[in-house]
């Protein structure tokens, strides 16, 4: 029997910044002291952007220097390693947002072992697993550490499954998998006639069974698969090699290196970044890209880089795949929680953790936790001008979702209008399953697929016949999202769950800034609706509002090649429009069209405005016409009411 002590203290985060300040100058409290608890505690508030540009246990000095309680960040810099804290106890959906390993590792290397919180999402708790941190559910616990009694490990694990238990008990995934993966064997694909969803069938024919796990594929066992492809981004890649060549020495061999991608696309423009520039983090952000090509150097590995002239890379990682290597029926895995995007073709697409990948380099497999599915059935007909983005926040605000109906679920995406849909606007809702805290999302291939994949890539794909989901198949819950009546939609700043209907704001927010990109906005469909409303606006003599920069940035180089091919960079240059080449930039606070001051407002076509994600100020998440609208009017409107507002046109 393995018994730990958390000898240390524990730490509320707490909603009320007075209570924090308390603790942090050691005042110990309990938990009926700590007052409301703050939910949805993002991986952007653990480690922001600025503190990646370290992999290792130096993370230790910067665990909740993001947190945001009463309108400031109350903890600093080594606050938590100088508090002697050993236990964090949080609010619902703790560790909502990005992929990034860096959050529990920071944790861990200040000293926290043990994180108590209501719930947790997918990506945060696995990779905390991975790193031999726990987590747990139980606050009846709180009162017993307080006593400074110690909790017998079985304890902390009971309510886990077998893979997750054992991961935990050898201290992380990859002392779990050199002593427990050596023997994996391939089971034959499900031949019986029990109705599946296309999520089974996909796991079905790429489930490998370990020491700890079994052929089942029943919700809420553990168990691993292999990957298609595996793809690293620069802000991971170091912490991958680290953990790597920590456990393994160098040189190791990769498990089928030509499946593996290196995607230079989160620092393309950190020499125009305000936020790292005014840090002094430029040089650190550079040695990161350093290490990220010295070790696809290292291990032949196939790469999309920078582009020439430091600015832009040849793409984000997730419309990179979409564009160039996922197909149906696949498994996509990488360092990004938005790497859901490629399921608009059919495939099961899920970001992992630094440790996770590192792990799935080096055998081959990916650890899941077998997921229920969750079916939306997107019904009516959709209104002209509203868009897959409209859809995905006014899900997003649904009471189901907030209250966590999604957590680590499958969100298969179907319906009448889904099946009108272009791939490139299912890839908007497949792309943010991340948001709705999925682990990922999928649309069933179809003939549009085919038209994608041929369009795109030039070739011709033969759908199987199993590549849907049975009638019959098993749901955890199916929800109707009658979309007839659907308008533009908004989401407020703080969260993405925030959605209100454009049309209920009375008092429309005045604008600073206008971002069209990132992967969920920077599609060639996306640019068309950018164009659209742009090259309208010129017809009657519109410009950008004095005041307001309006900044496009692309996707990919192809879809940059799309725009000059259909003619739309001169109507983008005419109206005052700052064109940027494919990076994450804006989005990750990582370049042009961050805010730089906490009193500026944003709208924005990203996939998330949690505090501090994209700079200071607060940043409203919009569909593409109702960012491009916005910029012509200086305030947040839908391209509806812009029309509304100028019906005629300028006179000849």
């Amino acid at each position: 029997m393995a018994i730990i002590d958390f000898a240390g203290r524990i730490l509320f985060l707490s909603d009320d910044p007075e209570i924090i300040d308390r603790q942090l100058k050691g005042e110990n409290i309990a938990l009926v002291d700590a007052g409301s608890l703050r939910d949805d505690v993002s991986t952007d508030e653990i480690t922001p952007a600025h503190s990646l540009t370290v992999w290792d246990e130096r993370l230790g000095r910067v665990p909740y220097v993001g947190f945001a309680a009463g309108g400031r960040n109350p903890i600093g810099i080594d606050d938590v390693k100088n508090g002697g804290f050993a236990v964090t106890v949080a609010g619902k959906r703790y560790g909502k947002g990005s992929s990034r390993e860096h959050s529990p590792l920071a944790e861990r290397s200040a000293g926290i072992r043990l994180v108590i919180a209501e719930s947790f999402e997918r990506i945060y708790r696995q990779n905390a697993d991975n790193l031999g941190l726990f987590t747990s559910t139980d606050f009846s616990l709180i009162e017993r550490l307080l006593e400074g009694d110690p909790i017998d490990l079985e304890e902390l694990v009971a309510s886990r499954d077998a893979m997750a238990a054992g991961i935990l008990r050898h201290g992380g995934l990859l002392h779990y998998g050199r002593e427990r993966m050596q023997h994996v064997s391939v089971p034959s694909v499900l031949s019986d006639a029990t109705p599946r969803t296309l999520t089974e069938k996909i796991l079905a024919r790429h489930l490998v069974v370990t020491e700890d796990s079994n052929s089942s594929l029943e919700p809420g066992t553990g168990a691993f698969i292999r990957a298609d492809w595996r793809f690293m981004h620069e802000a991971y890649t170091g912490m991958c090699a680290h953990v790597l060549h920590k456990a393994f020495g160098t040189p190791l061999k990769l498990y089928e290196p030509c499946s593996v991608l290196a995607i230079e696309d989160h620092m393309s423009y950190i020499h125009q970044s305000p936020a790292h520039i005014g840090r002094g983090l430029v040089p650190a952000m550079d040695h990161m890209v350093a290490e990220h090509r010295r070790f696809a150097t290292d291990y032949g590995l196939r790469t999309h880089g920078a582009l020439p002239g430091g600015q832009g890379s040849e793409g984000i990682a997730h419309p990179l795949l979409t564009e160039l290597y996922a197909l149906p029926g696949q498994i996509v895995v990488g360092t990004d929680s938005h790497t859901t995007h490629s399921g608009a073709l059919g495939c099961i697409a899920f970001g992992v953790g630094s440790t996770e990948l590192a792990n799935a380099l080096v055998t081959g497999a990916v650890r899941i936790t077998v997921p229920q599915t969750l079916r939306i059935e997107f019904a009516g007909r959709l209104p002209a001008g509203v868009t897959a983005k409209d859809m995905v926040l006014h899900l997003l605000a649904t009471p189901r979702i907030k209250a966590g109906a999604g957590v680590g679920k499958v969100f298969e995406f179907a319906g009448e209008v889904v099946k009108l849909m272009s791939t490139d606007e299912r890839a908007t809702l497949t792309n943010m399953t991340a948001e709705l805290g999925g682990f990922t999302g999928i649309v069933a291939p179809d003939a549009e697929t085919v038209r994608f994949l041929r369009e795109r890539r030039g070739i011709d794909v033969a759908l199987e016949t199993w590549m849907c989901s049975d009638p019959g198949a098993k749901y955890v819950e199916t929800i109707t999202i009658d979309c007839s009546s659907l308008g533009s939609v908004v989401a407020a700043p703080g969260d993405p769950g925030n959605g209100v209907p454009l049309a209920s704001l009375s008092e429309r927010p005045q604008i600073d800034i206008a971002y069209g990109g990132s992967c969920t906005g920077g599609k060639r469909e996306d640019f068309d609706r950018y164009h659209e409303v742009l090259a309208w606006a010129l017809e009657r003599g519109l410009y950008v509002k004095p005041g307001v920069k309006l900044y496009l940035q692309f996707g990919t180089t192809a879809v940059r090649d799309y725009c000059i091919q259909r003619g739309y960079i001169e109507t983008f240059e005419r109206i005052g429009a700052a064109i940027l080449q494919p990076s994450c930039g804006a989005c990750v606070n990582c370049g042009p069209g961050a805010s730089t001051d906490g009193g500026q407002v944003t709208v924005s076509a990203i996939n998330r405005n949690f505090p501090g994600r994209s700079g200071p100020g607060g940043v409203w998440l919009a569909s593409p016409p109702t960012v491009a609208a916005s910029a012509i009017a200086g305030e947040i409107v839908s391209f509806d009411e812009l029309q509304t507002r100028h019906p005629a046109s300028r006179p000849s």
